[in-house]
């Protein structure tokens, strides 16, 4: 209920009340982080740099203030970060995996259930408002916090995305969607503007945030980076006239943290309504601006006005809940979940499942393999009671065989173990050392340190690991491996050295046991790639993840190889199973408002097993320059061996349309639409049917 505009905007009335009986004083500080940096000593910010770096008081220990009023009554907001759980805390909240895993398992039923239990901790933890609704669009998977968001394709991405607002916000907990927009780059995030033409504005990284703002978002988080050339914190156009008047948006604006405002008048100006977590350029600041005439009161009180509403809508007659929901095995229960779904099998030349009576002794290699594999160190660092290793679950799910772990530093060790073993599982890939959330020592006078940031040098394994693959997979034919890892891995210099390839992704608190359940059949595994495998990096968009400038082009992922003939390693959406699917009898109609599509999908297998039909159309009919075909539905379901059903999977019309610069306008052309429907994005993996539209 609090997810919809309607029952926001009643409480219009009410908050404008209270708006207009505050000073100016009052208003502005509803519109600014509670820790104040404008009068606060060196040595004191010092301190407290210090201090979130500890364990017992590091970042978002507790959640962030800001605003709040005694007289009249305004609870602060107060802020939780995420996305893969909740940020607060020590050992306690429930690590799911990273949202790029969720994103493989393509399933909003199951990332709509993840967010009734991060809403449900953030109440607990005394939050009002989750920020983790992470939905930015990697141009190129190196960016180093691609973890954070579901996949390459808009249309996937904006599904997910508002899966995960629907979720918490159902549990009275405002959901912040972030980082508005085109933050795609994490070294050079502070300072590099980007562009791009304004069909891949509209068509390509705008699309996903507006699905979210539908689904009732309660805030947006601009990002740190410029667009055009203006800081997206000051952004008028995209702040002012997309979010608020092209979409409507009824909820509040908040900066990304210490950094997101830039200068105090340009974002009063352009539509930034909060800043957080530090005061610097509102407070005193502002309020001067508005009496030396820089700043409009209307702008003030519109801020005032979007955030008192907000909040009141939010705290009356909340759902609250005690601690005893922070990591509680039902919310346990569904991080593994969302692990056994997401983890996806890329090959499997007869290795997988292993069978328990002949491999009883299992040569486990590679540093990862003992390791908590949860993702990176940054404002998405979730504390849980505990992670799950793949060597702690191989052992635990099978204790009769004997696991034999080795880090690989030693290749003739390492091919002796694999010799001497029934099964070889290599657990490789990255850790919060090599792809992550990073600050420079350049915008921080108290820097204390970082890791992460961009791979700027090479999407593959580390140079050790490939040697790994190559050297000691072949030794043994039941050879897999485990990759770790936030995004794209390249595989192309060592898949045919092994016989099976498993991606993890960061795969949570369980993720140890999701592997194990995997490896040994008690899964069955239904992950589905979000993002494409390219043969070569060439393959990809270039970036210079140190530029001060970088130009989006139109295409990148699966659309672009398309587009330019070539075929991938991996094709999008591709994920196999210990079972078996077959489709028929497509069929696509429209309603007048929607695309729908018909199919048969029958499992032709010996075992249930869960797929992922994916509907695609293809614009090969098209008057202009549009993607051989794009993702533009898809419906997770469980088949029983034998079993057959009949499936619709509806799109909006809307979804269909390309976006007209010359008019500033959406159209859908009248033209034969090629519609595919299949599990993943190649052809061979496809059925087509055509409809008029």
């Amino acid at each position: 209920m609090r997810a919809t505009k309607e029952y926001r905007l009643s409480f219009t009335e009410e908050a404008q009340k209270i708006v207009d009986q505050l000073t100016l004083e009052q208003k502005v500080w509803l519109m600014s982080g509670n820790i104040d940096m404008q009068h606060m000593t060196s040595d004191t910010m010092a301190k407290m740099a210090e201090a979130m770096q500890s364990d017992e008081n590091h970042y978002n220990v507790v959640p962030y203030a800001a605003g709040g009023l005694e007289d009249p009554k305004v609870p602060p907001m107060l802020f939780v970060d995420g996305p893969r759980g909740v940020v607060c805390g020590n050992n306690q909240a429930t690590c799911f995996p990273v949202s790029m895993a969720r994103g493989a398992t393509f399933s909003p039923e199951l990332e709509e259930k993840i967010g009734h239990c991060i809403g449900k901790e953030t109440r607990a933890f005394g939050g009002n408002l989750f920020a983790g609704v992470c939905i930015n669009l990697p141009y190129n998977p190196g960016w180093g916090r691609s973890q954070e968001t579901y996949g390459e394709e808009t249309y996937q991405v904006g599904q997910m995305g508002a899966a995960l607002v629907r979720g918490v916000q159902d549990e009275d907990v405002m959901a912040c969607v972030k980082h508005y927009a085109f933050n795609d780059m994490e070294n050079a995030r502070f300072k590099c503007s980007v562009t791009c033409d304004q069909r891949t504005e509209k068509e390509v990284y705008l699309p996903h945030f507006k699905d979210c703002v539908d689904a009732g978002a309660a805030s947006i988080m601009s990002s740190y980076n410029r667009y055009n050339g203006v800081h997206c914190g000051h952004h008028n156009y995209l702040l002012n006239q997309v979010l608020k008047k092209e979409w409507d948006f009824d909820g509040f604006v908040m900066s990304d943290f210490c950094w997101g405002v830039r200068d105090t008048v340009e974002a009063a100006n352009g539509g930034q309504d909060m800043e957080m977590m530090w005061t610097q350029q509102f407070g005193d600041r502002l309020v001067k601006a508005v009496q030396d005439g820089f700043v409009p009161e209307e702008k003030i009180n519109e801020a005032a006005l979007r955030i008192v509403r907000t909040i009141l809508a939010f705290d009356k007659d909340h759902k609250e809940y005690d601690m005893s929901v922070v990591g509680c095995p039902e919310h346990i229960a569904v991080a593994k979940e969302a692990a056994e779904k997401g983890i996806t099998l890329i090959k499997n030349n007869g290795v997988l499942p292993l069978d328990r009576a002949q491999v009883r002794k299992v040569a486990l290699i590679g540093k990862l393999a003992n390791t908590a594999i949860i993702g990176d160190h940054g404002s998405s660092w979730v504390r849980p009671p505990y992670v799950v290793t793949p060597e702690e679950g191989l052992k635990k799910l099978h204790p009769e065989s004997e696991v034999v772990f080795d880090d690989g530093s030693d290749i003739e060790r390492a091919k002796k173990l694999a010799a001497e073993s029934d099964a070889v599982v290599f657990v490789v890939g990255y850790n919060y050392d090599d792809e992550g959330e990073f600050v420079s020592a350049e915008e921080v006078d108290n820097y204390t340190g970082a890791v992460g940031g961009d791979r700027k040098t090479s999407l593959g394994l580390h140079a050790d690991e490939i040697e790994l693959l190559q050297q000691v997979g072949p030794v043994n034919p039941k050879s897999t491996a485990v990759l770790v890892g936030g995004n794209m891995i390249m595989m192309t210099e060592w898949y045919d050295c092994v016989n099976s390839v498993m991606m993890a992704y960061y795969p949570g608190m369980e993720g140890g046991t999701a592997i194990a359940e995997i490896l040994y059949g008690d899964v069955n595994p239904s992950g589905k790639l979000p993002y494409v495998v390219p043969y070569s990096e060439d393959d990809l968009p270039y970036v210079d993840w140190e530029a001060y400038d970088q130009y989006y082009e139109y295409y990148h992922g699966y659309t672009r190889l398309e587009k330019n003939g070539v075929k991938p390693l991996i094709p999008y959406g591709f994920g196999l199973s210990y079972t078996s699917f077959g489709f028929s009898d497509a069929e696509a109609y429209s309603d007048g408002e929607n695309l729908k599509v018909s199919v048969k999908v029958k499992n032709t297998g010996e075992r249930a097993g869960e797929e992922v039909i994916q509907v695609y159309v293809g614009f090969e009919n098209s008057a202009v320059d549009r993607p051989v075909k794009q993702l533009r539905g898809f419906q997770r379901i469980h088949l029983d061996a034998g079993e057959e059903k009949s499936v619709t999977v509806t799109t909006p019309l809307e979804k269909l349309k390309w976006y007209d610069p010359t008019h500033r306008e959406w159209k859908l052309e009248n033209m034969r639409y090629s519609v595919y429907v299949g599990n993943s994005s190649a052809e061979e993996d496809l059925i087509k049917t055509e409809i008029d539209l």
